[in-house]
């Protein structure tokens, strides 16, 4: 039999009560497979059940073969090393152990078949562009993309029959989105993998939407699924246009039969005051005329009911595409104002003589300080590691910052997960009365009870939206916005939401990104490229 991920009744909720998986079925076949829904959905805890990193409160998960997982977020301790990550430093020590003459039993235990673990460390990384790495290097000094790579390595070295990667393309630049992707193209097992990337899901076998508590599977890519979901929206949209009509044709004659059955009642009843017809006779024609009257009153009830049933039904088809309304606050920066001089750290006097020599010819030359004017709209890029993520950390922190400052981490951390999302957002706008509050929440799908649930129970879509939120309510409102890889983890309906508010944002605004057609949909105005030996230039 070919290898599969059998999900048998799968029911979830977390200790709050929130619940996020109810008799789920499913079954995953061999090949490469995109699983995507709306953020909040259930993806990430549907991968983390089959992973075995959570249990379900009921139902069962049967995979065939040895599974490897990528998280959403790679948990980082600054001290491990990237030995650690790799999960070999126990088969590493036990060799340099024996390597060293000692020879005891549990050394070769812990070592097994795998004498040369340290070599295929090195070629895997190579093989993900990371060859830099020292295997004794801290993950401290790593980079959020080559973080995830180095655990996308890891789980390449265990050889797993079956891989499930959560939004694994998250940090990365674009050189290691290509290497992930011919990763996931040589694939030969189970591959089930949650992203917005669309480059990624270009590259499945099939697209598995995760949708209204079930799993519905389309043959082909995310063009492909795209096509046929179109598809069906027509059909049922014109489904749904066809029960209206019918609820409207029943309603009319509903009324034209009460109108007619009303007008006999008072015909009967008029005849029987003029003693048309002797007594017995005209009240058996007023007791048949009632009957008759409720009988069809109660026919076309029914058919009007059916009409309705049918309506709901073909409603139920319809995609209901809930999407974020994001409002930025209504911030308006003169063009002539400096909102940011930042002094920069000077690139090696060996590379700053280089680059200087350079300059007459085209050589970018290496920016002294950074100085943002007006309602700038700046992309920040480069490689992964090459110091966007700590150039950003420097300006929030109010360094050389002119204006009120607002910063979007990548890795989302600003909330406090004990917290409800209420509670985290009134932290930051004291101000901000609770119905007020809820309000701009609801804007952002945390509608009612959802509003009320507990940060760290959200999704990573749903935690991005929360911590959005915050930000955007906190107080003072902010003039200078900045953001680090902001489409991480967000469904493509919330991307094209963001892109959309943030195009209309009359603030100044600097965006770390790898997302090229996001960064184009938000109108850039000037591109800096941060590299680690260049420092900042001009793109």
């Amino acid at each position: 039999m070919p290898m599969s991920i059998v999900v048998d009744r799968v029911s979830f909720a977390w200790p709050d009560g929130t619940r996020v998986l109810d008799g789920l079925d499913a079954a995953f076949p061999a090949g490469r497979t995109g699983l995507i829904g709306v953020n909040g959905s259930g993806k990430s805890t549907l991968l983390k059940i089959i992973a075995r990193e959570l249990a379900p409160r009921s139902g069962s998960v049967t995979v065939s073969g040895e599974v490897g997982y990528l998280p959403q977020n790679v948990p980082l301790a600054a001290a491990r090393t990237v030995s650690d990550l790799l999960e070999i430093s126990g088969k590493r020590a036990a060799l340099h152990a024996v390597e060293s003459g000692d020879v005891a039993e549990e050394h070769f235990t812990t070592i097994g078949d795998d004498w040369d673990v340290e070599e295929r460390a090195r070629a895997e990384l190579d093989r993900l562009g990371l060859a830099h790495l020292g295997l004794d290097r801290t993950v401290g000094t790593l980079s959020g993309g080559e973080t995830v790579m180095v655990a996308l390595a890891a789980q390449l070295l265990k050889r797993p029959d079956v891989l499930l990667l959560d939004e694994p393309t998250n940090n990365l630049d674009l050189e290691a989105r290509e290497r992930l992707h011919a990763a996931v193209s040589a694939w030969p097992g189970v591959l089930v993998v949650v992203s917005h990337d669309r480059a990624l899901l270009e590259l499945v076998d099939q697209i598995a939407e995760l949708r209204d508590g079930g799993v519905r599977f389309y043959g082909g890519n995310l063009a492909d699924y795209e096509e046929q979901a179109a598809a069906e929206q027509e059909v049922a949209l014109r489904t749904v246009r066809a029960a209206e009509g019918e609820v409207r044709r029943q309603r009319r004659e509903l009324a034209e039969a009460r109108i007619r059955i009303d007008r006999d009642i008072r015909a009967g009843k008029k005849a029987a005051a003029n003693n048309r017809a002797p007594k017995i006779v005209a009240n058996g024609l007023k007791r048949k005329a009632q009957v008759t009257a409720g009988k069809q009153r109660a026919l076309h009830l029914e058919k009007l009911e059916e009409a309705r049933e049918r309506l709901g039904e073909a409603e139920q088809a319809v995609r209901d595409e809930a999407e974020i309304r994001i409002e930025l606050p209504g911030t308006e920066v003169p063009a002539g104002r400096t909102v940011l001089t930042l002094p920069l750290t000077p690139p090696p006097p060996a590379h700053r003589a280089a680059t200087e020599g350079e300059a007459g010819e085209g050589g970018a030359v290496p920016l002294e300080t950074l100085v943002v004017r007006g309602p700038e709209r700046i992309a920040l890029l480069g490689r992964n590691g090459s110091g966007k993520t700590t150039l950003l950390k420097r300006i929030a922190a109010g360094e050389g910052a002119h204006v009120p400052v607002r910063y979007l981490p990548q890795r989302l951390d600003l909330l406090d997960d004990t917290l409800s999302i209420i509670d985290n957002v009134r932290a930051v706008a004291p101000s901000a009365s609770v119905n007020e509050v809820r309000a701009r929440l609801a804007r952002f799908l945390f509608r009612g009870e959802r509003a009320a649930q507990a940060v760290g129970t959200l999704s990573g879509g749903e935690r991005f939206r929360a911590t959005l939120a915050a930000l955007l309510s906190a107080e003072p409102p902010p003039q200078l916005l900045l953001l680090d890889e902001p489409t991480n983890n967000l469904d493509l309906a919330s991307v094209r939401r963001l892109a959309e508010a943030l195009a209309a944002y009359r603030g100044a605004l600097i965006v770390a990104s790898h997302d090229l057609p996001f960064l184009e949909l938000i109108g850039i105005t000037r591109r800096l490229v941060q590299d680690r030996e260049r420092g900042l230039t001009e793109g």
